[in-house]
């Protein structure tokens, strides 16, 4: 991860509720329009991993 990157989501966690949810809403239609890859096997279960541990 990128500085930058590090830095806009420690500026975003700081952000009272509402100001982090419609960031969050205009982020999501943007990245709606995005091409990307099919998961495989091995990222969908690293995801899964992530979420649950």
């Amino acid at each position: 991860m990128t500085t930058l990157v590090k830095e806009l989501l420690s500026t975003f966690d700081i952000l009272p509720e509402s100001e982090r949810l419609e960031i969050a809403v205009e982020i999501l239609k943007r990245v709606t329009n995005l091409d990307f890859p099919p998961l495989s096997d091995d990222d969908l279960v690293w995801n899964a991993e992530e979420l649950f541990l």
